[in-house]
């Protein structure tokens, strides 16, 4: 029987007082969990989703070597939305499965954590040249003027990204002999999304094909 070690997180102390969300968590892992195995131990953390020092997370992943547990979450983004976190998870060697998506694959978790980083890390930047162009200007709080022209090098900077990750996969399927349709109902199998976060169709498959070939002429 499989031995499961449940892992919760929080964002604030009142949050993980008044049980908002935790509950939520419980139920989504105990459906998981109920009828395959045994849930051994519970584990909360209450903090900031971008904190790595997580000591009831190592307290989890310990157990979890320990009993050659599963570790077992309610949401994928519950694990920090950071790739160098999750590799850090990764190279722990202990199994883990998001209740959410527990057919993703160690590849589509990089995945979705790099592209969710990716998100983070330009919303920062946004809110830090927002401030600086307010403080410009001598006020408090600022509404500067919009940059189609930056917002347009952001998009096309992340669509790139997200190309350079996901080509190896659709490459394999694509030798393997497989037809864009065929690539694309195997990307949605194993839960891989796309660029917005959406489903596969044979046109996406396509574009991203042909855009990966346009940018190595």
């Amino acid at each position: 029987m499989t031995s499961f070690v449940a892992y919760f997180r929080v964002s604030t102390t009142r949050q993980g007082r008044s049980g908002l969300g935790l509950d939520a968590q419980r139920i989504a892992v105990e459906r998981y969990t109920g009828g395959r195995g045994e849930l051994i131990a519970e584990y909360t953390e209450v903090e900031s989703g971008r904190k790595d020092g997580r000591p009831q997370l190592a307290a989890a992943i310990d157990l979890c070597r320990k009993r050659k547990a599963v570790l077992v979450i309610a949401k994928l983004d519950r694990l920090a939305r950071n790739v160098a976190f999750i590799s850090n998870l990764m190279e722990s060697r202990v199994e883990f499965i998001a209740a959410d998506m527990p057919e993703a694959q160690r590849v589509t978790v990089h995945l979705i954590a790099a592209i969710a980083e990716h998100e983070r890390e330009v919303i920062s930047k946004r809110t830090k040249e927002a401030l600086a162009a307010a403080k410009a200007r001598g006020v408090r709080l600022g509404n500067p003027r919009p940059n189609p022209a930056k917002a347009t090098s952001q998009a096309a900077e992340r669509a790139a990204q997200f190309r350079v990750a996901i080509l190896p996969l659709v490459q394999s399927f694509k030798a393997g002999g497989r037809s864009l349709r065929a690539i694309a109902a195997d990307l949605n199998a194993r839960q891989v999304p796309t660029l917005n976060g959406g489903r596969w169709h044979a046109a996406t498959v396509s574009s991203i094909l042909k855009k990966s070939v346009q940018t190595q002429m």
